[in-house]
Parts: C-alpha cells; sequence; structure tokens
C-alpha cells in the first residue's frame, strides 16, 4: 500500500487540504501545499504553503491531488 501512495503522491506533487484530523494543531482546511516525501508508514510529509510542516495521513486526512510533480508541469504534463 505504501508503495502505491508513493507512486500517486510523488515529491513535487500538489495538495490541497479538505480537513484534518488533529484536534490540537490542524492545518486549516483550504491550505494548499507540496508533498517533500512519503515515508515508510505512507505519510505524506508536507510543505504547506503557509510555512506548516505537519504530514498528511491517507485515510484519516482529507485532500486532493490538485496537479502533477513540478517534474511533470516542468515536461509540458498537464495539472490533474
Amino acid at each position: 500500500m505504501v508503495e502505491l501512495i508513493k507512486m500517486q503522491y510523488p515529491a513535487g506533487s500538489r495538495i490541497e487540504l479538505h480537513s484534518m484530523d488533529d484536534p490540537l494543531s490542524p492545518v486549516p482546511a483550504g491550505t494548499k501545499g507540496t508533498v517533500l516525501f512519503v515515508d515508510d508508514a505512507g505519510q505524506l510529509h508536507m510543505r504547506w504553503d503557509n510555512g506548516r510542516t505537519l504530514a498528511l495521513v491517507p485515510g484519516v486526512d482529507r485532500f486532493i491531488r490538485i496537479n502533477g510533480a513540478k517534474k511533470d508541469k516542468e515536461k509540458g504534463g498537464e495539472a490533474r
């Protein structure tokens, strides 16, 4: 499953957050960010546009990929 997540969200992918299950200090809904890497537990480590670096947990947090990885964009790939 982790390998599938790594393929779906390679470093450089852009994400828009819908909701985060972190009652103490969530990133606000609607915040966009860039995937730095996916760890061996399948968590997406993020650099959020608001300066935060909190990871996403697929299946717990709700988010969408808003375009391809930066490498895809540089190669002329279309936004997803």
